[in-house]
């Protein structure tokens, strides 16, 4: 999965453990104990999938999962705006997913 490099250093260095997607068909089956190879530019982190919650909307998932799990260097209301501008409202209506991982290896 491709990250903008902000949300890929996080990951990186361990900060990030929630990582925010919508519920496109192709993570439906995504589950515990998988892996999730995580890409910006030639840079890459392999995380190992510790739970999958699923929620309406991302502020239900902001709300629950903590913000500060999603983006230790952003206020909630920031977290809030940002994945918006990269998710639409037809994005969201899919369903949202939040993935806990864990981070095993960056290269």
């Amino acid at each position: 999965m491709n990250l903008y490099r902000r949300y890929f250093d996080l990951v990186a260095d361990g900060s990030k453990t929630i990582e925010v997607r919508v519920q496109y068909p192709k993570l439906r089956d995504l589950a515990t104990g998988d892996y999730i190879r995580f890409t910006c530019g030639g840079d890459d982190a392999l995380t190992k999938v510790k739970r999958v919650a699923r929620y309406r909307s991302f502020e239900e998932l902001l709300d629950t999962e903590g913000h500060e799990k999603v983006d230790p260097t952003s206020p909630r209301d920031q977290q809030l705006t940002a994945i918006r501008r990269i998710y639409g409202p037809e994005k969201e209506a899919l369903g949202v997913l939040a993935i806990e991982i864990e981070l095993v290896a960056t290269t």
